[in-house]
């Protein structure tokens, strides 16, 4: 590692995500989901959660190595079924309303290779084994953070050209402390100042309630409904005890939850998702009546086609995200092959279950009174890059005039 004040700011940048990310208190728990090779970011994680006065923090380690060859090995049953105890582990931090910050490093193709049904199967046990803490947090029953750490096969991705893999974990790095804000002096008070503006705009799009949103672009027709007394949400959230936190760092989205129901056109992806493992290129979703009719893919089409054809809800939408095209990682000009920081270079949709907090009263009503509310409900939840620079879209309010949201990608509302 050559990256200068390289230790300063990984510190740095683990005080960001205790203190502002899942914003532990004295009296927390906090869960750390987090690969093994990120031990000493795990130390640095922990230690500033117990100086912020967490009760506990534990650290479950991952390896994607040895998940793989599970994945192509183990007994069948042992891939499709989710042991008691780890149910039992969940349930049991989740009645104690543990926060929980996820570290993602992995390898965008780190499961490919292993039979894309068996990779179905073993997602699927997983997803409806915890799909009790799946609703918590979608609802905000408790705090949590998703953000990354650079791992060695992921930063090899982002940054092909570089001759070492010192120096591609160095420049992916770099980065994620850009991204987040590290290099600013005091960055909690830079992601303040960052909070305040996603809020403004969110605010405008709640007091103007719009039933609907029209999107236009190459490859892109489509018309989404948006159901009554929708939310729109940005960086900050709440929690059920009343505690701020934010969910994903970095973060430059304004999000909330579409009506299932509506959605008639279709969509192109713009960016590579990175889903179960598999890297899948150039997505084509058509939607009738709010269902994915068709899709396809120029790469990985067995695995987003297993994804909405074998999850319950994925034929449907749960959420819509605004995100100008002239972010700070858009204009890094940089493909990163993650979710979290695409997603925030890019107008995004997701595939599958809703935010509960992203309709009025939401996180108080049950399962059916969301999904009759037009709410999805369903396992997953799997977002994909759809924005550009050619991306219009408006608004269709209430007596169906359409009002500018974006113009070649950028705010225009």
């Amino acid at each position: 590692m050559v990256l200068q004040n390289f230790d300063q700011n990984l510190k740095k940048y683990a005080q960001l995500l205790i203190n502002k990310g899942v914003n532990i208190q004295k009296g927390h728990t906090l869960i750390i989901t987090i690969d093994v090779k990120q031990n000493d970011f795990a130390q640095l994680l922990t230690e500033a959660a117990y100086q912020a006065g967490a009760s506990e923090v534990v650290v479950d380690y991952t390896d994607d190595r040895i998940t793989k060859s599970k994945l192509l090995y183990a007994d069948e049953d042992r891939i499709t079924t989710v042991p008691q105890y780890l149910v039992d582990k969940s349930l049991y931090f989740l009645d104690k309303k543990a926060s929980r910050l996820a570290i993602r490093s992995s390898d965008p193709n780190a499961f490919a290779g292993v039979d894309s049904k068996r990779l179905a199967d073993a997602t699927k046990a997983v997803a409806l084994a915890l799909n009790e803490q799946r609703q918590a947090t979608q609802a905000n029953k408790v705090s949590w953070n998703l953000a990354a750490a650079a791992g060695p096969e992921w930063a090899a991705m982002v940054f092909p050209d570089l001759s070492s893999q010192e120096e591609q974990v160095d420049a992916l790095w770099d980065a994620i402390f850009k991204m987040n804000r590290i290099y600013d002096d005091d960055p909690i008070k830079a992601w303040d100042e960052h909070e305040a503006r996603l809020s403004e705009k969110a605010s405008k799009l709640n007091k103007a309630q719009f039933t609907a949103l029209h999107y236009r672009a190459p490859g892109t027709d489509l018309t989404i409904g948006l159901p009554k007394n929708h939310l729109w949400e940005s960086a900050g959230s709440y929690n059920a005890q009343g505690e701020t936190f934010i969910a994903n760092m970095p973060t430059e989205e304004v999000f909330t939850a579409p009506d299932y129901r509506r959605a008639d056109g279709y969509v192109q992806s713009t960016k590579p998702l990175s889903y179960a493992g598999v890297v899948i290129e150039n997505m084509t979703f058509t939607f009738k009546d709010g269902l994915i009719v068709d899709v396809k893919a120029d790469k990985g089409e067995e695995t987003i086609k297993r994804l909405v054809e074998e999850n319950d809800g994925a034929r449907s939408l749960g959420e819509v995200a605004l995100v100008p095209h002239k972010t700070p990682i858009s204009l890094s000009g940089l493909t990163f092959f993650n979710t979290l920081f695409d997603e925030n270079a890019s107008n995004h949709l997701a595939i599958g279950s809703a935010y509960a907090f992203n309709i009025e009263g939401g996180t108080q009503m049950s399962n059916e009174e969301l999904k009759a509310a037009g709410l999805n409900r369903s396992t997953t939840h799997v977002d994909f890059m759809i924005g550009s620079d050619q991306m219009d879209i408006d608004g269709i309010d209430q007596e169906g005039n359409a009002v500018p949201i974006f113009r070649g990608g950028e705010w225009a509302i």
